[in-house]
């Protein structure tokens, strides 16, 4: 027979907290006193990245790219450079809240949307100048 690694103890005040009388609660070996969990981990929403972050060393702010996003913002290639400025703007937002990691994975996808624009929107206007001259 195996024993078992759970017992039953006497814990002051617990006849109140399980409503039952009791002065005995059954408890396991490893969590008799477990400290308080904080509010942040008793959220149901995704865990923040400076939870994680912490041992590593401070990089600094995140880059949002937003001069390069409201710069693409005069290309005519409106669907996809709009979409990079709210990218940006969604990334200073993450940035300003300690969420590091979404704050560069954000600033990656405006500053790739950003380029993507500027390019698409130079060849657009290089074609229709070589187009118009003829």
């Amino acid at each position: 027979l195996r024993g078992s690694k759970s017992f039953t103890a006497a814990l002051p005040g617990e006849t109140e907290r399980n409503g039952h009388g009791l002065g005995y609660k059954s408890v396991s070996v490893g969590h008799l006193e477990a400290p308080p969990l904080s509010p942040s981990r008793l959220s149901l929403g995704r865990a923040s990245s400076t939870a994680t972050s912490t041992a590593a060393p401070e990089q600094g702010r995140p880059r949002d790219y937003l001069v390069l996003a409201i710069f693409s913002c005069f290309c005519p290639v409106w669907p996809i450079n709009i979409v990079g400025l709210v990218f940006s703007i969604m990334s200073r937002n993450s940035g300003q809240q300690g969420d590091t990691d979404g704050a560069r994975r954000l600033g990656r996808m405006a500053r790739l949307l950003s380029i993507v624009s500027i390019v698409l929107g130079t060849i657009i206007i290089v074609l229709y100048i070589s187009l118009s001259v003829r």
